[in-house]
């Protein structure tokens, strides 16, 4: 049986994979570059860095490696990591009563050949009143986490509503990623 590498330093990641009976054989996030090209689109950004992702990560040809990259859309605005506290109340005062799209590209590797998908949710935050952004800023939780947030923490009690995949916002979209590694030969629940 082929051997899971996971290019992600992500803990959601490893979680969610565990969801559906999946414990990487290793763990090697990749070190790339993740600035957005100039007047780069949030669609192409996100295929492009999973793909960048997948490229990078080193493994044997028989191996099934697995990336993905998660990014937050408000309109063309591509929403990263906040780079501090200060940024995450930007970030979460632009999202406020707003809807937002959050994009993750899943991309898998075996050998030569490569699958990849890309996942696409909606969310709308309700208007957040600056308490509920600083007490949410306060917990930490946005640290690491496109848009400043995490759906399936503290945050999820500032989203009025999503559309879509809830683990593709968490960052590793369930259906599809199980989709891919069985089209690469890996069981999934094994």
């Amino acid at each position: 049986m082929p051997r899971l590498i996971l290019g992600s330093g992500s803990p959601r990641r490893l979680d969610l994979l565990a969801q559906i009976g999946l414990t990487p054989d290793a763990v090697r996030p990749p070190d790339i570059d993740e600035t957005p090209a100039k007047a780069e689109l949030p669609r192409h950004y996100c295929a492009r860095i999973a793909s960048a992702k997948l490229d990078a990560v080193r493994a044997d040809p028989d191996d099934v490696v697995l990336c993905a990259d998660t990014t937050v859309a408000l309109g063309r605005r591509i929403l990263g990591k906040a780079a501090d506290a200060a940024d995450a109340r930007a970030m979460l005062r632009r999202l406020s009563g707003r809807r937002h799209r959050v994009l993750t590209a899943v991309g898998v590797r075996r050998g030569d050949r490569r699958w990849d998908r890309l996942v696409i949710s909606s969310v709308k935050m309700k208007v957040l009143s600056d308490a509920e952004v600083d007490g949410y800023v306060a917990t930490g939780d946005w640290e690491g986490k496109a848009g400043a947030y995490g759906i399936q923490g503290p945050a999820g009690a500032l989203v009025a509503w999503m559309e879509g995949s809830f683990t593709g916002v968490v960052g590793l979209p369930l259906h599809e990623t199980a989709n891919l590694l069985q089209a690469a030969g890996l069981p999934v629940w094994r």
